[in-house]
């Protein structure tokens, strides 16, 4: 007869062990279906933490998932390794929830024990995500002369009140400043409300152009953009042709955010990650790997869909 399991689990910034529990059965809904740069309302869909605080992810999702879960309502996507370990192990990191267990360990007790954790997982991925967003909202003070990251540099924001005009970032080129026009007296909200709509109609214009340029050579046609404000996922796309692309990607650079559009223009040809995905992908941009490299190492850590 064997012993019982032990779980531990260990957020990936540290964390308190979870006292031994017994599993119990769970089955797992089918698998979803495929796309999506984790979406917003999912997870996978924009450049993390400029906003106020971000309400609870509607998913999340690990770029190398491959089991799913409900969890407190929340669907999670984990990566599930064997190890040689002898107990089921968790760790949320970077890139979401990973669960590893020894060999003799069997599916069925390994979903039961992710249920059983549910609420603690689901707090830690929400926890991780909050802390990235507040170091990024630190790195940005929405005031005048503040530096704002925008296409892989910084532009000087420049604030002008109605009826009083600029005071500072005269004698800077246009296109380095981030004019904004605000009431008499604003608010550093209101100050950054103002700075997201300009930086989110520069992203209209420039996703559509990169659209608009990668998609003839993918064979492949769009039919809508929309911007997204997802607080976990870059971008996603549907058979229908409709894309979706986190407008904080402005922030990065041009290579990253080609990336992003040549990586959901793709699942127009394939709806998933299969091998032919990233061929698909690779047909345009052989240096793929390296992009989305960099991608992940954003200040702001969202997934690919």
């Amino acid at each position: 007869m064997r012993a019982p399991l032990q779980f531990v689990l260990d957020f990936f910034t540290g964390g308190d062990p979870v006292p031994p529990t017994q599993p119990k059965p769970a089955i797992l809904p089918p698998e979803p279906a495929p796309s999506a740069l984790k979406p917003p309302a999912s997870g996978h869909d924009a450049l993390r933490g400029m906003d106020a605080p971000l309400p609870m992810a509607a998913g999340f999702t690990h770029p190398a998932a491959n089991r799913h879960a409900q969890l407190q309502g929340v669907a999670v996507s984990f990566r599930f390794e064997r190890s040689r370990r002898k107990s089921i192990g968790f760790m949320v990191g970077a890139d979401g929830l990973v669960v590893r267990a020894p060999n003799w360990v069997t599916l069925r007790e390994v979903d039961a024990a992710v249920q059983e954790k549910g609420a603690w997982i689901v707090a830690k991925l929400q926890q991780f995500k909050d802390r990235q967003t507040e170091q990024f909202q630190k790195a940005i003070e929405w005031r005048h002369g503040a530096e704002v990251p925008f296409l892989g540099r910084t532009v000087q924001l420049c604030v002008m009140e109605r009826g009083v005009g600029r005071v500072h970032g005269q004698d800077l080129p246009p296109d380095q400043i981030l004019p904004v026009t605000v009431p008499p007296g604003a608010s550093v909200t209101q100050v950054r409300d103002a700075a997201q709509v300009w930086l989110k109609k520069q992203a209209k214009t420039l996703f559509e152009e990169r659209l608009h340029h990668f998609a003839p050579r993918l064979g492949v046609r769009w039919r809508q953009l929309s911007l997204s404000s997802a607080s976990t996922r870059w971008g996603s796309a549907r058979q229908d042709g409709h894309i979706r692309l986190n407008w904080r990607l402005i922030h990065l650079p041009i290579s990253q955010i080609d990336y992003v559009v040549v990586h959901e223009l793709a699942h127009l040809r394939e709806m998933n990650h299969s091998p032919r995905f990233w061929e698909t992908v690779g047909e345009v941009m052989p240096d793929y790997a390296q992009r989305r490299q960099a991608l992940r190492q954003a200040p702001v850590d969202l997934k690919e869909g």
